[in-house]
């Protein structure tokens, strides 16, 4: 682990970082391949208003739960096996997208490739294999941010492409093309990286189902965490009546379906850490999940918030300052470009100085940031209210990369899992915050986001910084020592 972090290198573990961050690149590609094409499939299959809301909110419905599961997976058979199985599924989920003939199979295939989006997770599991304690910060932010790019080269290239197909069908040429590119890029990946560098060990969960905890009061405050997951997916049930889309009986079998769920992870939760409640946790193995919490926390406050400004960025430039589609369109779009570079500052600043005093910085950054997005009117100069989203985005994205540069710092063996319900609760809050919105103007808007950021610095407050080492054990019996600083 001595190797120089050289980013245009392509040899070792940047060989894998490089072959991760496309992984995730292609998953993000192929989840919003459609939001480009929307004016195009709204206007073949007739859709109205509500039915086009419909579609936005199926494809991000099964990410929040499909990050819980994922993270399950990776940690118990490996990211690589987990990754090309993704993007496997994933490739014919999107030829089924491309081929469909009805809205409601349009609705359906969408519902289904949000799982997608849980292919964040697995590369945060990979790059914490590959990159020691000093570096994993800014590793894992040009994996989060690069990747995450995704998005915007889905919107930068399938409208030319659909273009160049011409035609009624050439937006299915060109999102069948990402489910080709997915198909090929989940056997290359297979057969290019390895889930741990030669000699080391892949310490799986002792038990799967659900979060190993290291006390009673984490048992409890795990299930606490666990509930907002389930409320955000009834938001989104509810969200779907109030369109017209669900029926209420509809409706009510999905609460009680959710209630049921939720019961039946309290259950695996209790069969995987029953044994809290008859011994203590030996103190070398403990983790504290007050780390994870506040996490979550300030993963729901910088991703979620993203998630919704990109959402109604574009309409509030447009009619705040009278621009065309276009032009609101390519100013708004500075938001997510500043992924490329703020992912991999705010991992790089926890690298280098402290991972709590970084955080706890970033998330104060956010709060004045979007405080003054709250201030921009009509009065402002465009070029002003341009450079003041372009600041706020990059504390907001930073703020996501020091999330993610402690994720990996908490419990090895558990990082797929932490991941997951960081990379949930991120989701959850897309849901709260867009849903905020479509009560409340702009300017409100922006500042329930600011005061959310201000909740989430206080939490920063009640971190504890990684040190030492975190311990795991071997299949011999003997203990492991990683550092974490």
């Amino acid at each position: 682990m001595s190797e120089r972090f050289t980013f245009f290198s392509f040899s070792g573990r940047m060989r894998i970082l490089h072959l991760t961050w496309l992984a995730f690149f292609i998953s993000f590609f192929v989840w919003f391949n459609h939001a480009p094409l929307l004016a195009t499939i709204r206007e073949e299959f007739g859709l109205n208003t509500q039915q086009v809301k419909a579609l936005l909110i199926l494809n991000v419905a099964m990410t929040i739960p499909a990050r819980i599961i994922v993270g399950m997976l990776v940690d118990h058979f490996g990211p690589k096996r987990v990754f090309s199985a993704l993007l496997f599924l994933a490739s014919l989920v999107c030829f089924a997208f491309a081929s469909a003939q009805s809205y409601e199979q349009l609705a359906l295939t969408r519902f289904l490739l949000g799982f997608v989006g849980a292919g964040f997770v697995i590369g945060i599991r990979m790059i914490s294999e590959w990159f020691p304690a000093r570096e994993v910060g800014l590793a894992e932010g040009i994996y989060g941010g690069w990747g995450n790019f995704g998005s915007a080269g889905a919107a930068l290239v399938l409208p030319t492409l659909a273009l160049l197909y011409g035609g009624e069908n050439g937006w299915r040429y060109a999102v069948a093309i990402t489910g080709g590119v997915a198909l090929v890029y989940s056997v290359i990946y297979f057969f290019s990286v390895s889930d741990t560098p030669k000699g080391s060990t892949y310490f799986k969960p002792k038990k799967t189902g659900a979060m190993e905890v290291s006390s009673v009061g984490d048992f409890f405050f795990y299930l606490l965490m666990n509930l907002p997951l389930y409320l955000a997916l009834a938001l989104l049930t509810w969200k779907l009546t109030s369109l017209n889309l669900f029926t209420a009986a509809l409706a009510n079998l999905l609460y009680i379906g959710l209630s049921l769920l939720y019961a039946y992870q309290v259950y695996h939760a209790i069969k995987v850490n029953h044994r809290v409640f008859r011994e203590p946790v030996p103190e070398f193995d403990r983790y504290k999940f007050r780390q994870v919490a506040i996490l979550n926390l300030a993963y729901f406050i910088a991703f979620g918030s993203e998630l919704a400004v990109v959402s109604m960025l574009p309409l509030f430039f447009k009619d705040t300052f009278d621009l065309s589609l276009v032009m609101a369109g390519m100013l708004a779009s500075g938001f997510a470009f500043m992924n490329l570079v703020a992912r991999p500052s705010g991992g790089l600043f926890s690298d280098r100085f402290s991972r709590k005093v970084t955080l706890l910085i970033l998330m104060t950054g956010v709060g004045i940031g979007y405080l003054t997005l709250s201030r921009i009117d009509s009065s402002w100069p465009l070029i002003l209210a341009v450079a003041a989203t372009m600041m706020c985005s990059f504390f907001v994205q930073a703020a996501e990369g020091a999330v993610f540069a402690m994720v990996p710092l908490i419990k090895r063996r558990l990082t797929g899992q932490i991941a997951g319900l960081t990379g949930a609760y991120g989701n959850v809050g897309g849901v709260v915050f867009l849903t905020v919105y479509s009560f409340v103007d702009a300017h409100t808007f922006f500042l329930v986001i600011a005061g959310a950021a201000l909740v989430g610095m206080v939490s920063a407050l009640f971190l504890e910084e990684p040190k030492g080492h975190m311990a795991e054990t071997l299949p011999d019996g003997t203990v492991q020592m990683i550092e974490v600083e």
